[in-house]
């Protein structure tokens, strides 16, 4: 099976070695072009990479959706990378004859669900990030897919989901997910208005895309494998609490007309 994983990065950064299997990409190259890394460029043929700015790591999603062949495509970041056990090391990442194996029994692969405890899926982007959008996607789902309401409800109701947009999927469900996905994202940077956003919170089609996987796989019922994501930088989780309190005690549910 030829399977291809992109590694989305903006910069120079460490890359897994198996160069058959990890396919480095270069997200917002078009924003960019003074930058050379050596990486596949998410601005060639049929591309969205001026758009990476709201949309994020989803340009190398579409450049593969639209541009590559083959048996399985997937994506990690620099930062983020699938393996089977927990050491924090490139040599623990996962292989291409790990990945095969996963592949002959699993239509997909993904990393552990990311557990909020005391949130909800919805609190937690809400808390995060302005009410407007994520509201706005139930509507456009509503009025294009009504049939997959339920389950989106039912996403945002629970503590857990898969998130960053990381996974390994057979390629006619990769290009079965885009085609869904990317119809919703693309009718809500419509109905949106981003102007006065921060350059953090212009990245909300790619904020608001974390939480749509999970309501596709669901509404499908598509069989999948879990396995560990590794974190390869440093994180200071005591800012990183801090900033969780501060956002749940002060609370950045406004919309952005207020």
């Amino acid at each position: 099976m030829d399977i291809k994983i992109l590694v989305a990065a903006h910069k120079e950064a460490k890359m897994p070695t198996d160069k058959n299997l990890y396919l480095p990409i270069h997200v917002g190259a078009a924003l960019h072009p003074e930058l050379r890394l050596g990486y596949q460029s998410d601005a060639t043929g049929d591309n969205i990479s001026l758009k990476n700015g709201s949309y994020n790591e989803l340009t190398a999603i579409y450049w593969a959706w639209k541009n590559l062949n083959a048996d399985a495509i997937g994506l990690v970041h620099y930062r983020r990378l699938l393996s089977l056990n927990h050491k924090k090391s490139f040599s623990s990442v996962l292989s291409n004859h790990e990945a095969q194996l996963l592949l002959k029994t699993h239509a997909i692969i993904l990393p552990k669900k990311r557990h909020y405890w005391i949130e909800t899926n919805y609190s937690h982007y809400v808390h995060a990030h302005y009410r407007n959008p994520i509201d706005e996607c139930r509507r456009v789902i509503l009025d294009l897919y009504p049939d997959y309401i339920p389950f989106y409800d039912e996403v945002m109701k629970l503590r857990s989901a898969h998130m960053f947009n990381v996974f390994i999927m057979r390629k006619d469900l990769f290009d079965e997910y885009c085609q869904w996905m990317f119809s919703i994202l693309s009718e809500l940077e419509g109905r949106i208005d981003t102007s006065k956003y921060d350059a953090y919170e212009s990245r909300v089609i790619g904020f608001v895309s974390e939480l749509l996987l999970d309501v596709w796989l669901n509404k499908n019922g598509y069989d999948f494998k879990e396995v560990n994501c590794l974190f390869m930088e440093k994180q200071n989780w005591i800012i990183k609490g801090m900033n969780f309190l501060k956002r749940k005690l002060t609370g950045f549910q406004v919309s952005e007309n207020e």
